[in-house]
């Protein structure tokens, strides 16, 4: 591709920019409902622990804090990560496997760019999410998509890679309160996921940034866990304390990790000191576990007000199962209904939503959306979602229907 005078690198033509930032623009218009971000509730961040950390940062190590930094993150950090990943997750992990991140989208970057050769397959969920698809795609794998249902990939499906796709370099899964799905593997799943793994010799890549948003029920053992050299894992603080510091990290099996390293010193040299250190002082005495269960509780009360009113007003027909966790409600809406044709509408009418056929590697299916419930009150949730109800009637009744 050529823009004089520049000519650019053929990767540059597979990057696209994310329909979710799209939409967002158009949703700062005034008077728009927004149910498209996937942003967690400003309400949970903690402001005042924030400020107090900044100030202790800038008073006790500042020219530390200020000067470049060690490329594997800040050594407190890590081996805080890494008893978190132990306990949480049941990963055996020591502090040198952990590398602090520019959140855990960087993790997927440096993972493509380790792992993605072009035309290597790489194994991902139906439907996946939209930013693995876009950190992976400019190094050029063919994607395969696994056979899903609601409780995750299909273990024979990855039984069959080795057949169906050979030389797979890994899978991306995400176990917990998936985007954009909202599902959850059940423990058994977890099992017959990984034993099908371990068969076809297929590693994977485990992403994880809601499995401390659980409503009733703690996720439990994570993938990793049950094949540490087989899986990498993705952590973040960005869902739980807030996303403007942009920290997450990745957990690597020791013979990756130098590597890893090295792709995060070409990148950037190394994630913000100041905001590691800010944020391992909020941390460092347990204030996650105050914390968190408040994160839970909003979130849980807006699940349940997002579920009574999708009951309440959208038509026959639709498709939908209240999420454990997380942040996401995925609709399936009527045959018929396309929701992409349907956004422009929508958002005329005040409402904003995710059309489901971005994060679909393959085959989008044109009924599917997904709503955030974080972002919006009990109330705003009650007003938004009988809106988009009055939206999808009148499209099955054809008044306002669009053209696919």
């Amino acid at each position: 591709m050529l823009i004089a005078p520049w000519t650019l690198a053929r990767r540059a033509a597979r990057m696209n920019p994310s329909i979710i930032r799209e939409i967002l623009k158009v949703t700062e218009k005034p008077g728009i409902l927004s149910m498209a971000g996937g942003l967690p509730s400003a309400d949970t961040f903690p402001i005042e622990a924030l400020k107090a950390a900044c100030e202790k940062v800038l008073t006790d190590s500042p020219r530390e804090a200020l000067q470049y930094a060690a490329s594997e993150g800040f050594a407190p950090l890590r081996e805080w990560a890494a008893a978190r990943v132990k306990s949480q997750v049941g990963l055996e992990t020591h502090p040198d496997q952990v590398l602090i991140t520019s959140g855990s989208q960087q993790g997927l970057d440096l993972v493509g760019k380790l792992l993605c050769d072009q035309g290597a397959p790489v194994a991902v969920e139906t439907p996946t999410y939209l930013g693995a698809l876009q950190a992976f795609t400019p190094y050029e794998p063919q994607f395969v998509s696994l056979l899903s249902d609601g409780d995750g990939p299909d273990p024979e499906a990855v039984r069959a890679l080795p057949q169906l796709a050979p030389g797979t370099r890994f899978m991306y899964l995400l176990p917990n309160y998936q985007n954009p799905t909202g599902r959850v593997m059940p423990q058994a799943r977890r099992d017959a996921l990984v034993a099908a793994a371990q068969a076809a010799k297929i590693p994977f890549v485990e992403d994880n940034p809601y499995g401390d948003l659980w409503f009733d029920e703690d996720p439990g053992r994570g993938l990793a866990a049950r094949w540490p050299e087989g899986g990498i894992y993705l952590g973040s603080f960005s869902k739980i304390l807030t996303p403007g510091f942009r920290l997450g990290y990745v957990v690597a099996p020791k013979p990756l990790y130098p590597k890893l390293l090295q792709a995060k010193q070409a990148a950037d040299l190394h994630t913000p000191g100041f905001n590691q250190r800010v944020v391992y002082e909020v941390i460092r005495d347990g204030f996650l576990d105050q914390h968190i269960p408040k994160i839970r509780a909003l979130y849980k009360a807006n699940r349940d007000a997002m579920a009574e009113a999708l009951q309440q007003h959208l038509p026959e027909g639709c498709e939908w199962r209240a999420p454990l966790g997380g942040m996401f409600f995925w609709i399936r809406l009527p045959e018929g209904l396309d929701a992409m044709a349907l956004l422009p509408t929508a958002v005329d009418s005040g409402i904003a939503y995710v059309p489901g056929a971005a994060f679909f590697a393959h085959d989008p299916d044109p009924r599917a959306l997904r709503l955030s419930f974080v972002t919006l009150t009990p109330d705003r949730i009650r007003e938004g979602v009988a809106i988009l109800g009055r939206v999808l009637n009148e499209a099955l009744n054809g008044s306002h229907a669009p053209t696919p």
